[in-house]
């Protein structure tokens, strides 16, 4: 089996096992402030398991490229975990299925302007992967007390490549 992981482009649906898309995509659920302003509502299912709250926090990354190596996944077995871009840059995306406690075989999403994503609680996952500065985002997670991440180390690495 090759290591070559091609990107996909995001979508609710393929993302659907691992999370959620969140965009203001289609007609807004309500219309707001005086009827300027859409309201996109409920977008992610936040999932928090014992003493713990959601924290909201700013993640500033250094932009990577493509082809890119991914030695590593983690995942959070706590607690869910949303990224928003606070620019409109694309970012990667990467995911693995569950296999019985371990990392599967990864998928690798790219972004369009103005996606964000929220992670599953348990769902394996690839580091915060900007492809452009400023690599800012904010972050809503668990906080709390708990061993909230476990990482994997790819005994081979993967090639992550853009589509043709």
């Amino acid at each position: 089996m090759s290591n070559t992981i091609v990107i996909e482009q995001l979508t609710a649906r393929d993302f659907a096992p691992f999370g959620d898309v969140l965009e203001a995509a289609g007609e807004a659920d309500k219309i707001i402030n005086q009827g300027k302003c859409g309201r996109y509502n409920d977008l992610a299912a936040l999932d928090f398991s014992g003493e713990a709250r959601a924290g909201i926090s700013l993640f500033k990354s250094e932009k990577r490229s493509l082809p890119y190596r991914l030695d590593m996944v983690e995942r959070h077995p706590l607690g869910s975990q949303a990224f928003l871009p606070m620019s409109m840059d694309p970012f990667l995306v990467v995911v693995c299925p569950d296999d019985s406690g371990t990392p599967g075989r990864p998928r690798a999403f790219l972004t369009t302007p103005g996606q964000g994503i929220n992670f599953h609680r348990g769902t394996w996952h690839g580091v915060l992967t900007p492809l452009t500065e400023p690599g800012l985002f904010a972050v809503i997670d668990r906080i709390g007390d708990g061993n909230n991440l476990e990482e994997v180390w790819f005994e081979t690495p993967y090639m992550i490549v853009p589509r043709g």
